[in-house]
């Protein structure tokens, strides 16, 4: 579709928009683009041949076929006003990316409020075991291909589908996933009831005869309103479902292995190489898709024995004074943040320090309360500032209301104004065998990263 056509994208140093622009790129369109700041995701683009400026850059528009913009970018953006002015064949990411999944067989998407970049690696990671040459996009580097993104056959792409701003309504998915529904982006859907009627709609968006996979053990992903002309897999591990997981245990360094019944019979037997009970549940979640799409046994076991995360889910950082360990999470929400405890708690250490970020004034204002509870539950927390995004604080909220509401609980908690401050009281302050984490979607992880004394 989009072949020999020249593209230019604004804020092509986003996640997603540079996967969108390798995949053009690698299928023979002429991409350019533009971006607010350096990154290691424009670097790379360069490096690849694609042309990206810093800055902004109307010429660049006039030379172009299609102009695709992020929904973070100002209408007071040059070059979204150029394309406008010139009546540019214009896209929003989103829809853009839509656009893109008519042109393949199979779409699986991978939603739901957590988890969907570890669960979008793990059926990579099976269906590549398979031979299946799937395209892929995913919003986080992926080990196995080295990349955000992956171009293979027309016969599969598997993408992350997020339900921002309803985003995932703008694809044509053939397969879906939904991990889990919670309370998160309530300054775009408002209340949790919002959230389940997109969720609803993204369901609805399926063929019929199209797969839908489902958390049995989420309440609320069970009480929507799903298709009855679809086929439909549950997965759980406490409540009866299809694909469940029994005779769970645990090694020394928290790794879960367990095995995987369908329809009450052993399916497989797994020994997972990630942390935590939330990674049973992706698994299981993965296992109903390779089922549904007669992924052989031995590629399900080998795809996600080996799959050993994503970029910024618990990864591994390196080591501060040889004998500290140095983690980084991208939880943002009180639910993530519990997950990334429990991964924590199961590493056998001296004490914990956990470095948190609020992403937004709005999720900060809205999750204040129970934010402090499960921060509490760190042996030491440090709170960095809140990481604005696009938004103004018009919401009366400061990273001190959270250390107050920690304080009682857990005397250990510091409010600290930057990252280099940060990182210099934890030199002055942990001690050998300690574990530090840093935890938040903002730039947070440049405390992990200093510490280990690594690039970012």
């Amino acid at each position: 579709m989009f072949k020999d056509k020249i593209i230019h994208l604004i804020g092509i140093g986003g996640i997603s928009m540079s996967g969108i622009a390798e995949i053009l790129y690698e299928t023979g369109s002429t991409i350019t683009g533009s971006d607010a700041t350096t990154s290691k995701t424009t670097k790379m683009l360069s490096e690849k041949g694609i042309k990206v400026i810093i800055g902004e850059d109307p010429t660049l528009v006039e030379q172009a076929d299609i102009v695709v913009y992020t929904a973070a970018i100002s209408d007071e953006n040059k070059e979204l006003k150029k394309a406008k002015e010139l009546n540019k064949e214009l896209y929003e990411r989103a829809k853009f990316l839509g656009l893109i999944t008519k042109e393949y067989d199979n779409v699986i998407c991978i939603s739901g409020t957590h988890g969907k970049s570890t669960t979008t690696g793990m059926v990579a990671s099976c269906f590549l075991e398979d031979d299946k040459n799937p395209t892929i996009q995913i919003g986080a580097f992926l080990p196995k291909i080295k990349s955000n993104y992956y171009v293979g056959g027309k016969k599969y792409f598997i993408m992350e589908a997020c339900e921002f701003v309803d985003s995932f309504l703008s694809f044509f998915p053939t397969s879906e996933i939904i991990l889990n529904i919670d309370d998160d982006h309530l300054d775009y859907f408002g209340n949790i009831d919002n959230v389940k009627k997109s969720f609803t709609k993204f369901t609805n968006l399926l063929p019929n005869n199209g797969k839908l996979v489902l958390n049995n053990d989420d309440e609320n992903t069970m009480s929507i309103n799903y298709p009855n002309n679809i086929e439909i897999l549950t997965y759980g591990i406490n409540k009866d479902s299809n694909v469940m997981a029994k005779n769970i245990s645990y090694d020394e360094f928290g790794h879960p292995e367990f095995d995987i019944y369908y329809n009450n019979e052993l399916y497989i037997h797994v020994k997972l190489s990630v942390l935590g009970n939330h990674n049973i549940y992706n698994a299981l979640a993965t296992t109903c898709m390779c089922i549904m799409h007669n992924i052989s046994k031995e590629a399900n076991i080998k795809g996600l024995s080996e799959y050993i995360g994503v970029e910024r889910r618990f990864e591994f950082i390196g080591t501060y004074n040889e004998n500290i360990l140095v983690y980084d999470d991208y939880a943002h929400h009180p639910t993530e943040i519990n997950a990334t405890l429990n991964s924590t708690k199961s590493i056998k250490c001296h004490q914990n320090w956990a470095v948190f970020q609020s992403h937004t004034f709005s999720r900060t204002k809205e999750h204040l309360e129970e934010f402090a509870e499960v921060l509490k539950n760190f042996d030491n927390v440090i709170i960095a500032p809140i990481y604005p995004a696009r938004e103004i604080n018009i919401y009366n909220v400061k990273e001190e209301d959270l250390v107050n509401l920690i304080k009682p609980f857990n005397n250990n908690v510091h409010y600290i104004d930057s990252f280099d401050n940060i990182v210099e009281f934890l030199k002055e302050n942990v001690k050998p065998n300690d574990l530090i984490i840093t935890i938040g979607a903002g730039p947070v992880n440049e405390v992990a990263y200093k510490l280990a004394k690594k690039d970012n």
